[in-house]
């Protein structure tokens, strides 16, 4: 039997619960919105999420500010984003695959990335490259490792993130190479070692390698995605040259996994807008990636995918655990 305080109490409840019903996503966005970086500004990370914030304010019509959380390898973005009240004004925009890596890479991960985040949409594809110094005397990644086999573990190689680690670990073990790897914390930290012959060769990704070979710092040997990007179809993948590794990274954009399905919808729409037009895939394509437009539901089972990928990515690299 009801009763009159608890029907009132249910009514009190109701009235100040919020409203995310489709009348409140056709509200949305009432105020600013925030878009949120793991690396520092500067970053390719910040470059990419710096750009899509300028081009979906056209779309919101609001102000979208970006907010750089720097630390623990992107952990803290990511914990302040799964914190974060979902209502869609806090969207994390970051490397997909290497969102899904921390589950397998941290000891204990303090946020459940499956459960606590949710893609609004794909943002593209982009490989992880090999690369040397421009005056290195290996034009083909052939010739590249046979030299590497011959030099045994006195070949080193520099790796700045889990999936260089992973790309390293794969081309190392089906090119029958004994290279060691040094780790950096960013991949701008062993270009003056690669420069300088002290590294032999570096796993950047596609952001990096494109600028600094650009600049005349380092040459590309090959790029790790299944097949040449369309983008930059001069860069054979390793797999074509008959080393068989094959590894594509993505960027997404997320938000808290309580955000409304109304408002997912709007945001994907938004994204998918600025992911397909002419300035979208003319900013991806200037560092050799490929826009790639996925829906919500499409986006979510490729992330809990890749979840699962990693795990058997670690165990393959043997990755030690941290934190």
């Amino acid at each position: 039997m009801l009763t009159r305080r608890a029907f009132n109490g249910s009514v009190a409840a109701l009235a100040g619960a919020p409203a995310f019903g489709p009348a409140s996503a056709q509200d949305f966005p009432s105020q600013d919105l925030r878009f949120i970086c793991g690396f520092a500004a500067g970053s390719g990370a910040d470059i990419i999420v710096r750009f899509f914030a300028e081009k979906m304010k056209a779309q919101a019509k609001r102000n979208i500010i970006v907010e750089n959380k720097v630390g623990a390898v992107g952990n803290i973005a990511t914990e302040y984003t799964a914190r974060s009240k979902p209502d869609g004004y806090t969207v994390y925009v970051t490397g997909g695959s290497a969102l899904a890596a921390t589950q397998s890479i941290m000891k204990q991960p303090s946020v459940d990335v499956g459960k606590a985040l949710v893609p609004i949409g794909t943002i593209n594809r982009q490989p992880v490259m090999i690369a040397v110094r421009t005056d290195a005397p290996w034009k083909s990644l052939k010739e590249f490792a046979e030299a590497m086999r011959e030099k045994g573990d006195r070949a080193t190689y520099g790796t700045a993130n889990s999936s260089a680690r992973v790309v390293g670990a794969m081309f190392t073990k089906v090119a029958g190479l004994r290279s060691v790897e040094v780790q950096y914390r960013t991949g701008a930290d062993y270009l003056n070692d690669l420069a300088s012959g002290n590294i032999d060769f570096g796993i950047p990704d596609n952001v990096m390698a494109v600028a600094q070979e650009r600049a005349g710092r380092l040459r590309v040997l090959a790029v790790s995605t299944p097949e040449r990007l369309q983008a930059a179809p001069h860069y054979p993948t390793m797999r074509e040259l008959g080393f068989d590794v094959s590894l594509s990274a993505w960027f997404a954009a997320f938000v808290p996994a309580a955000t409304p399905k109304p408002v997912v919808a709007q945001l994907n729409q938004w994204l998918n807008a600025v992911v397909t037009s002419l300035d979208g895939k003319a900013f991806l394509n200037g560092f050799a990636s490929d826009p790639w437009a996925n829906s919500p539901e499409d986006a979510q089972a490729l992330f809990l995918r890749e979840i699962k990928n990693w795990e058997e990515y670690v165990k393959l690299a043997n990755i030690e655990k941290q934190g």
